[in-house]
């Protein structure tokens, strides 16, 4: 991919995690379990694609719409050239929303494990705003403290985007470890933009999980096509049942993958036993309340500015900004 569009592009060489010992180290615990990060090859990622399509799956649409409504607010309280820091790239549609309303933003720099995404997302921009100094660093923004020496964000503030409820994948523990990591990422005084989807009707909850087309469930057994192709494993997808539902206690919806029968799944020289019924944990999707969410990123170290909502209180933006 050429990156001589780019104004820099840092690859930190962050270290990918192993599919096979994933997975061993997964089915050897109890509960089972694989992580969620293993959906996405190119066939997972054109599966969710599909999923925000569907009518269930109000997620992306509310975000956007959303995101679109407010973005002039959002730039107002941000300031004219500030540096846009986004964890994680995606297709590019939120991004576009942003740079759009923000006044004379200085640069956008990208930070994401997949360097091939990575170079592409960002030189789709850099192509689409000359005016913008696009870099992009490959590396694990979960666990980044600081940007790499050499990265030059310019004189305005920065604002870190965080959109697609992906925060909702990690336990609220991890979350609030997680936030409080980003402040050095960004500066004191500094804004973060971050997405979170709201609690809600657990009937809609649980629709926007089980589309009656079926995306999701592929979404969630391409682990296991991904184990069969990828691994050599010999397993019989339709030995698995997708499962996803409503966590009240935990406020997260799960997803898990159930063993329809007793069956053994050997990976090497190990052997995985599963009764029939057993669950494979594959994916959490935890759910705040606007409040729940602001204290938690003031436990983190953020001051909450200012906070918006759909008009069905669907889905939350939040602007936070660092002390300083």
């Amino acid at each position: 991919m050429d990156n001589k569009k780019l104004a820099f592009f840092i690859d930190l060489k962050p270290a990918v995690e192993d599919f096979s010992t994933a997975v061993a180290h997964g089915l050897s615990q109890s509960p089972k379990e694989l992580p969620c990060r293993f959906f996405y090859d190119e066939a997972g990622s054109a599966l969710f694609e599909k999923i925000c399509e569907t009518e269930e799956y109000y997620v992306t649409r509310a975000e956007k719409a959303l995101l679109t409504r407010i973005a002039p607010e959002i730039a107002a309280i941000a300031g004219p050239g500030c540096s846009v820091v986004e964890l994680g790239t995606g297709s590019n549609a939120k991004i576009r929303i942003l740079l759009n309303a923000l006044a004379a933003p200085s640069a956008y720099i990208p930070i994401d494990i997949s360097g091939v995404h990575l170079l592409a997302a960002a030189t789709e921009i850099a192509v689409e705003f000359p005016d913008v100094a696009v870099g992009a660093i490959c590396g694990d923004f979960v666990g980044m403290t600081a940007l790499p020496e050499g990265v030059n964000t310019g004189s305005g503030p920065k604002l870190g985007f965080f959109p697609g409820s992906t925060i909702g994948n990690f336990e609220p523990d991890v979350a609030r470890e997680f936030l409080s990591r980003t402040r050095g990422v960004l500066g004191p005084g500094d804004g973060f933009v971050i997405g979170v989807d709201l609690k809600k009707d657990v009937t809609r909850l649980t629709a926007a999980y089980n589309d009656a087309a079926g995306y999701t469930a592929a979404f969630n057994k391409n682990v296991l096509v991904r184990m069969r192709n990828e691994l050599g494993v010999a397993i019989d997808l339709d030995q698995f049942e997708h499962m996803a539902f409503f966590n009240e206690a935990k406020s997260r919806v799960e997803m898990h993958l159930r063993s329809l029968r007793t069956q053994d799944i050997a990976l090497g020289s190990q052997t995985f036993h599963l009764a029939k019924n057993e669950m494979i944990h594959t994916e959490n999707s935890c759910k705040y309340t606007v409040e729940d969410f602001k204290v938690l990123s003031e436990q983190a170290g953020f001051d909450p500015i200012e906070v918006w909502t759909d008009e069905r209180h669907d889905f939350s933006i939040h602007y936070l900004r660092t002390p300083g």
